[in-house]
């Protein structure tokens, strides 16, 4: 099971937030679909850049292969963002259900189903 590995997983989860964001007509499942497409995308990215054996550079470095910093607070940055970006989402879709008692994008769904 060489082929399975964090690169293959987080393929899958990207490709599986984005059926789920086509396919999703409600406003949450679109936000979590999201959600799990940056899941998906920070352990490609991160896994990409994994080096088995290297260290971190702090203190004393007595291996050969360093691991590179950089990706590692790229990802840390995104991950901040991307909560901050899905709990204004999540703030916006509760305000507007409640000023409105719409949860799907189309509101002709809501009107047809009794709510």
């Amino acid at each position: 099971m060489e082929w399975f590995n964090g690169q293959t997983v987080g393929i899958i989860l990207f490709f599986i937030g984005l059926f789920g964001l086509m396919t999703k007509k409600t406003i949450i499942k679109t936000i979590v679909s999201m959600s799990v497409m940056e899941s998906g995308i920070y352990l490609f990215y991160i896994n990409i850049n994994y080096s088995r054996g290297s260290v971190p550079p702090i203190g004393q470095i007595t291996s050969e292969v360093v691991a590179d910093p950089v990706p590692s607070a790229l990802m840390i940055t995104s991950i901040v963002i991307g909560m901050g970006v899905t709990a204004i989402a999540l703030t916006m879709f509760m305000h507007y259900k409640k000023k409105y008692g719409i949860t799907y994008w189309n509101n002709h769904q809501n009107e047809s189903e009794g709510h």
